[in-house]
Parts: C-alpha cells; structure tokens; sequence
C-alpha cells in the first residue's frame, strides 16, 4: 500500500510496517540464534527497501527483545536483571557482583561492551532509577511468533494488518507529522516522546497505543545509542515517528484539505 502522508511530506525513505505474524517471511533479513546486533540495523534495512524479521531467539540483543514485545528479556541480563540497572546508570564496577560477572564476560565481550557494561553508559542516574524505568515500561509478550519489518509499499492488506506504521524524518517533516496529529483531535497531546530505547519507540510503545480508545503518535530516536547507528546507514538529523495502524489511517484521510495543501507548507518543502 501507499501512503498520502509520506508523499505529501516528501519522506526520503520508504514509511515501514512492523508486522506480528507466525509465518516467517522469505527472504528475509536475520539476526543468527545467540550474536548480537542492533534491531534500528534491521529497521533502516526495511526504510531502505528490505524485510527483516526476529523471533524470541534472534532480537540481536535483549533491549531490542524487550523493544519488539517478546516479555521481559532484562531477567535474562548476564548476572541478572540487577546488573542491568548498574549497566544503563552508573556501571557493574560498584557492587561486588557486578565485578565478578564483569570479569566472568569479559572474553565474550566486544571493548565497547565490556566498558559500558563495567562503567555504566549513563543513560540513567542510579540503579534504583533504572529499576523504575523497567517497571514503568509497558513490556508486553505478543500473541505471535515473529515481528517483521518491511516497507509499506509491500503491504497487502488483503493478507496482512500492520501493527504499527513507522517513518524516520527530519526536523521539518516530524513538525508537519506532529500538526497533523492533532488536526483532528479536541486537544493538543496527541503525540509523545517516552524515554526508552529506539526500537522500544517502534514496538512497545506503540503497541500500548494501539490499546488505546485515543492512540497517540509516538517520537523516538532519543536513543543515543541508536542514533549512531542510523547516523551511519541512514544520515543525521532523523527521528522516528510511529503510529499504530488505526491511528495511521486516520491520518491518511485527513491529508485532502488540509495544511500540506496549503502555501505555509509548500513554502518549507520548496525552501522560499
């Protein structure tokens, strides 16, 4: 399917479905059972025109596990969920435990890893504090065996429903995207920015929009650590803007009429 919005913002890449399905795709991009990688890796390979697919044993790692919606992957953090909280705040370095699992990893580590994993990326200010922010996510098991990236243009929706509908933008596109989110709507919060992970921004967090009576556009790529790794497959200046099916829809029928047809917005994209 195609989309109105991507083409009336002049969207530079191709807008993504994250699918939920029990039948695996081919071909299909995917992480190998047990190495490492980055879900935003797989996410700009479908903006750029591939598929990609995950399963509960090939996320790449376990935020993006938790990101994609496949339960609560942190209690299966080396060392445990509480080494965790250290990583993402102030590092294993400080408690007893979290030097002996450091040192125990140590080898299976790459450099960059092993430091943030002994000094802490700090991302968070204490241990505690992450502890609430893994309780506060809206972590969620889903009811199928895959999650799929893919372009929309793909997309039949005689055989398949999106979940979510995801694009990466830039300053001026997000601003369009964000006014015409609450072009239809009685009030003014109808886009939000959670503090999570990249991929968690795609997934969980939209996931629980979708459950919404209100679904609500969710901003992401404050993830640091993914913003290098869009920078270097997709270029600078990006964030992602995630809408749950229904709401996308929605959004579609509200582009005849309405301000991307109007002079203010051409001005922008023609740069008068």
């Amino acid at each position: 399917m195609q989309s109105k919005m991507a083409e009336a913002i002049g969207l530079q890449h191709h807008p993504v479905a994250l699918l939920w399905t029990d039948e695996k795709p081919e071909p299909a991009l995917q992480f190998k059972e047990g190495k490492w990688g980055c879900v935003m890796w797989h996410l700009a390979n479908a903006a750029k025109g591939k598929t990609a697919v995950f399963d509960r044993k090939t996320f790449g790692c376990i935020g993006g596990a938790v990101g994609l919606g496949f339960g609560n992957a942190y209690l299966n953090w080396p060392g445990g969920i509480e080494c965790f909280y250290y990583f993402l705040s102030i590092g294993n370095e400080h408690w007893d435990q979290g030097k002996a699992i450091t040192e125990k990893i140590k080898p299976f580590l790459r450099k960059e890893a092993f430091e943030n994993f002994l000094h802490g990326e700090g991302y968070v200010k204490t241990p505690e504090l992450v502890k609430k922010f893994v309780e506060n996510l809206p972590i969620m098991d889903i009811p199928a065996r895959f999650v799929v990236f893919k372009p929309l243009k793909e997309v039949d929706l005689a055989r398949e429903i999106p979940q979510v509908v995801i694009f990466f933008v830039n300053p001026d596109q997000l601003s369009a995207l964000v006014v015409l989110a609450n072009y239809d709507r009685d009030d003014m919060e109808n886009v939000v920015i959670p503090y999570g992970a990249g991929c968690q921004t795609v997934g969980i967090f939209a996931y629980r929009e979708a459950r919404s009576d209100r679904p609500r556009a969710v901003v992401g790529l404050t993830d640091l650590s993914a913003r290098v790794s869009i920078n270097r497959q997709l270029g600078k200046n990006l964030m992602t803007f995630a809408l749950p099916f229904a709401r996308f829809q929605e959004m579609e029928a509200n582009v005849d009429g309405s301000f991307l047809e109007r002079r203010t917005w051409k001005q922008i994209t023609s740069g008068e």
